[in-house]
C-alpha cells in the first residue's frame, strides 16, 4: 500500500520503520529537510520536503493515488488541515493526530464531515493504560481482546515464589484458574514456552485469561495487591488531565505536583476534586513534603524520561507499592525493566500500535483467506505480537482439532471466542466460522491475514 506520513518526529519515524518493514510504500513529508534526509538514509522511504497541508506538497507526494495518510505533526490544526487535503485529492484513508482534549470530542462527532478514517490521542491512550494498572497493582501490563472479555497480563515471577521452579502443565494446580502462559521473559531471550516450561525466578510471564478471573488468579499466585486509593502524579501533563479525570471518577484520591503556574490554574479548573501542588517534583524535599511514601502508586509523567526513571527509582526505593513510568524513547525501556521498576507506558509506541493495527486490518480486507483481522497488540516491548481474528466462512481447519492443524514456528493460539464463551485451548480444541482466535507470535512476522499462521 502507498502511504503518506506527514510529520517526521518520533511517532512519524516509528510508523515509517515498521509500516516500511511490512513491505508498504511509505512517502515521509516534512518541512525541515534536514531530518527527512536522516530518514530517508536510515530507512527505504521516499521524502518530500513542504508543508503537509498544501495541495502542491500533497500532490508531489502522491496523494491523489495513496491508500493512506498518516498525519502525525505536533499541531493538531495543521494534522485536520492535512487530513481534509488530502481526502479532497483522492487520500482513500486519512488518520489523524488528535492531542488537544477540546479537539478530541468535536472530532469523535464529526467522522462523516471531516471523511476521517482514525484519530488517535497518545495522551488518552497512555492514561488509558494507566488507570487499567491501577486496577491490578502487581499486574506489570494488561492488553485487552474480545471485546475487553480476555486479557494478556505479565505477571513476575519472584524468586522462591510459588511459581519458581514449576512446569507450566502444573501451573493449574497453582492458579487453580484457567489460563495459558503464550510468552515467558528471561534474561536470555523471550520464549514462546510449551507445557513443560519451567518457570523461574525473574521470569515476566504473559498470560492469557478471561476478564473475570483475573482477581482470583492474583490472589491464587500470592501476589500482594492492594486496592489504589490515593495516587500521586507528578507532572501536569495531558497525560495527568486525562488520568486524573478517570481516577476522580472512579473514588480515587489523587494529588498532582506541577512546576508551571498557568498550568497548574489549568488543572485546578478543570479538577476541582484533585489537590495540585506547585512545586518541582524532582526535588526530593517537595517530595518528602508532599508524603510519597504515603501513597499507594505513584506515576511520573514529567516531560523527560531521564527525570521520570530517577523519580521512579526513588519512588521504588522508599517502598511505594505500585510505580508507573511514562518514557517516550523506546530504547531505554530495557533498562527500565532490568532495574526493577514495573509498569512502563510509552505514547508514541502506543499511538503507532493503533496506528498499525488499522493498517493491519485494511490490508486483510483485501485478502481472499477468509478471515478478518480485529486487534493487535506488541507485547514483549514489541518483540512479540498478539492479534485476534475472526475466524470466515472460508478459513482453513475449522472444525478440526488444534493437535492436527499445522502452524509455522513460533505461533501460538492461545484464546478462542465462541459465541461469546472464552476457550484457552488444548490440543482437541477447535474453531469454527465466527469465532475469534488470539494469535501469538515471537518471530517478528508482519500477520495481518489468519491463512498467514498455517503451516501449507
Amino acid at each position: 500500500m502507498n502511504i503518506i506520513i506527514v510529520g517526521d518526529g518520533k511517532v512519524g519515524e516509528a510508523l515509517a520503520r515498521q509500516l516500511s518493514a511490512e513491505g508498504h510504500d511509505i512517502t515521509m513529508v516534512d518541512s525541515n529537510p534536514q531530518v527527512l534526509t536522516q530518514s530517508a538514509d536510515r530507512m527505504d522511504i521516499m521524502a518530500v520536503v513542504g508543508n503537509g497541508a498544501s495541495m502542491s506538497t500533497l500532490r508531489e507526494a502522491g496523494a491523489e493515488h495513496a491508500g493512506l495518510l498518516i498525519a502525525a505533526t505536533s499541531r493538531d490544526e495543521l494534522n485536520l488541515l492535512t487530513c481534509l487535503t488530502a481526502k479532497k485529492l483522492g487520500t482513500a484513508h486519512t488518520i489523524a493526530r488528535i492531542r488537544n482534549p477540546e479537539y478530541s470530542d468535536q472530532v469523535t462527532g464529526m467522522y462523516d464531515e471531516l471523511g476521517f478514517s482514525l484519530t488517535v490521542n497518545p495522551e488518552h491512550a497512555a492514561a488509558l493504560e494507566a488507570y487499567q494498572l491501577l486496577q491490578f497493582p502487581s499486574i506489570l501490563k494488561r492488553e485487552s481482546f474480545a471485546k475487553g472479555r480476555v486479557e494478556i497480563v505479565a505477571v513476575p515471577v519472584a524468586d522462591r515464589s510459588k511459581l519458581d521452579g514449576i512446569p507450566l502443565h502444573k501451573l493449574y494446580e497453582i492458579a487453580r484458574v484457567n489460563v495459558l502462559v503464550c510468552a515467558v521473559e528471561r534474561d536470555d531471550g523471550v520464549h514462546i514456552p510449551g507445557g513443560s516450561f519451567v518457570l523461574q525466578g525473574g521470569d515476566t510471564i504473559f498470560v492469557t485469561a478471561a476478564l473475570e478471573d483475573l482477581a482470583q488468579l492474583v490472589r491464587n499466585l500470592g501476589l500482594v495487591e492492594h486496592k489504589v486509593r490515593d495516587l500521586l502524579i507528578i507532572g501536569g501533563s495531558r497525560i495527568a488531565f486525562y488520568l486524573g479525570k478517570r481516577c476522580l471518577e472512579s473514588g480515587m484520591n489523587v494529588k498532582i505536583i506541577e512546576q508551571d503556574h498557568d498550568r497548574c490554574l489549568h488543572l485546578a479548573e478543570a479538577l476541582p476534586n484533585a489537590i495540585i501542588i506547585e512545586g518541582d517534583g524532582s526535588r526530593q524535599d517537595v517530595l518528602d513534603a508532599e508524603g510519597i511514601t504515603s501513597y499507594d502508586a505513584v506515576i511520573t509523567l514529567t516531560g523527560m524520561d531521564e527525570e521520570n526513571l530517577v523519580l521512579s527509582m526513588f519512588a521504588h526505593h522508599l517502598g511505594v507499592g505500585k510505580v508507573i513510568t511514562k518514557i517516550n524513547r523506546m530504547e531505554y525501556t530495557d533498562l527500565f525493566r532490568k532495574v526493577g521498576l514495573g509498569s512502563i507506558i510509552s505514547p508514541k509506541a502506543l499511538c503507532c500500535a493503533n496506528i498499525v493495527r488499522y493498517v493491519r486490518a485494511m490490508s486483510s480486507a483485501h485478502k481472499q483467506d477468509g478471515g478478518s483481522f480485529l486487534t493487535l497488540h506488541s507485547i514483549v516491548d514489541g518483540q512479540v505480537e498478539a492479534m485476534e481474528f475472526r475466524v470466515g466462512e472460508t478459513t482453513r481447519y475449522c472444525g478440526r482439532p488444534l493437535k492436527d492443524i499445522p502452524l509455522k514456528s513460533g505461533i501460538l493460539i492461545s484464546c478462542i471466542t465462541h459465541n461469546g464463551k472464552t476457550i484457552l485451548p488444548k490440543g482437541d480444541s477447535k474453531f469454527y466460522p465466527g469465532d475469534t482466535l488470539i494469535v501469538v507470535t515471537g518471530e517478528g512476522r508482519a500477520i495481518s491475514d489468519l491463512g498467514d499462521i498455517f503451516a501449507e
